[in-house]
């Protein structure tokens, strides 16, 4: 039997699949790390801490391993994406990684958009100037610690440090090179007229590769420490979202998966790379050869759930903490929730903007807020895919995973809402297993990803929607439309007495 390993190095962990031929998920290793908050709105790590914790995870995961080692023949990674990573002249670090969930670049995207202008950089890089990105990153530390700018020669992201130290040679792929801003995401090459406009030298960015490119073997020294053999391939791998979406099957056109953790992802399979989004969602390059993904986040998905149970059932399980629900009717009685709890990303992105529960009555029980609070999320994610079918694309089967896809009733509200059939699958792993099957394809046991996905990946059970709840949620999805702008200016008042 040959095996790969995916390595997906995450914001909190780093998680280590071993993976057979038939996909089976033979072992599994996680170690975790911290962020470094060093004040508000910033977020940062130590690179050394992603080398050391996966060193140490592989070391387990082999140590445990009964077969040859020889057998495992390839590793890939998924990554956090638009964390920068510095690198000086002789490729040692300069400073703690900057990661995507920190907030300080406010300014920079500013200037960006006055240097670049908000038009262009949409038609070259498919995506607005959020804080997220890495672009804005890089320009913050040209403007604040212009000393350590000066001595940068390279800069990375997380994976591909990751990966670089464990083979010695700098690349980035297209999926993850796509969140920097400073890519041309038609064309796949670094953007010369960004780069020009915003004094960055070419020199400054990686080599790119494809996903599943093979870019080097195991050295010596992680080999020492490891147990694995120096032959062992490494291939570049890619996004955590791109990642995601091919270890659950996202590799065809039609195809969309929902995501359902702290935050919510709706991410869509593009073979295109000329549809226009006005930015309103993300559009990047896919870890397959020559497509794309277009994505819409919800900021509280997932956790505008849990802070209600936390609040209101902080003692109970999640499944005891949602019975009842499906006693409850579409609608929850005219209760109508919005999960703008920590404010918003897409369509609306806007920080301020504050949650609702509207048209509450003396009859509504907790269950009806319950079910409100799945209604409203779902709603949310909604609005990507109604972005997406404006754009002409079909989307009529999706892939449900995290916390929508743990509840039947949940599951069976997607289907309502979205109208598209919902799948199941029977074991999920995410963007680990895609990076593993980047290493599969990549090591030749497949001709193609989707031939790969067809080993891999299989659905458990679907859910069709129901015709009279499909036509009620348009009514409801059309009042939880109106709610957004109704209580913007009411939020922004508010603003001032939040402490």
């Amino acid at each position: 039997m040959k095996y790969v390993i995916g390595i997906d190095l995450g914001t909190s962990a780093v998680k280590i699949l071993l993976v057979n031929q038939n996909g089976e998920v033979c072992q599994e290793v996680s170690k975790s790390y911290p962020l470094i908050i060093e004040k508000s709105g910033y977020s940062e790590q130590n690179p050394e801490e992603w080398v050391e914790k996966t060193s140490e995870g592989l070391a387990e995961l082999i140590g445990k391993f009964s077969g040859n080692v020889k057998n495992i023949q390839g590793i890939s990674f998924s990554g956090q994406m638009h964390g920068l990573v510095l690198l000086d002249q002789d490729h040692k670090v300069l400073r703690n990684a900057i990661l995507w969930n920190d907030t300080r670049t406010t300014k920079q995207c500013q200037e960006i958009y006055d240097v670049v202008g908000k038009e262009r950089l949409l038609e070259v890089t498919k995506n607005p100037a959020l804080e997220g990105f890495t672009l804005p990153k890089i320009l913050w530390v040209k403007e604040n610690e212009p000393e350590i700018f000066a001595r940068s020669s390279v800069f990375m992201l997380p994976k591909d440090y990751l990966r670089y130290r464990m083979t010695g040679n700098i690349h980035m792929d297209y999926s993850d090179a796509a969140g920097t801003l400073m890519l041309n995401v038609a064309k796949r090459e670094w953007s010369s007229e960004i780069l020009n406009l915003l004094d960055i030298s070419p020199d400054f960015c990686p080599p790119l590769v494809e996903s599943h490119e093979c870019v080097g073997t195991i050295s010596a020294e992680l080999a020492n420490a490891t147990g694995l053999t120096e032959a062992t391939k490494v291939f570049a791998g890619g996004a955590d979202n791109a990642c995601g979406a091919i270890g659950s099957g996202i590799l065809s056109a039609g195809k969309t998966l929902s995501s359902i953790g702290t935050s919510g992802v709706v991410l869509s399979y593009e073979d295109r790379n000329d549809l226009d989004f006005e930015g309103k969602v993300h559009y990047f390059n896919h870890g397959e050869e020559d497509t794309y993904y277009t994505m819409g986040v919800t900021l509280a998905a997932g956790y505008s759930l849990s802070w209600f149970k936390d609040t209101f059932g902080h003692q109970e399980e999640f499944d005891q903490f949602l019975e009842g629900v499906d006693t409850v009717p579409v609608g929850a009685n005219g209760l109508l929730f919005t999960p703008y709890i920590v404010g918003e990303r897409t369509p609306h992105a806007d920080s301020n903007i504050r949650g609702s529960f509207i048209g509450i009555d003396a009859s509504h029980e907790r269950k009806h807020f319950a079910r409100s609070v799945l209604e409203g999320i779902t709603f949310s994610l909604n609005e990507s895919i109604e972005i997406f079918r404006k754009s002409g694309k079909t989307i009529d089967s999706v892939i449900s995973i995290g916390g929508g896809a743990k509840n039947e009733t949940w599951l069976q509200m997607q289907a309502d809402i979205f109208d598209a059939k919902i799948e199941k699958l029977s074991s999920e792993q995410g963007p680990g297993m895609g990076a593993a099957m980047l290493a599969a394809y990549g090591c030749g046991w497949f001709a193609s990803l989707k031939e790969c996905a067809e080993e891999f990946i299989q659905t458990s059970k679907t859910y069709y929607p129901i015709k009279e709840n499909v036509e009620a949620y348009k009514k409801l999805f059309a009042i939880y439309q109106q709610v957004y702008t109704q209580t913007k200016v009411l939020n922004d008042q508010l603003k001032e007495f939040r402490k």
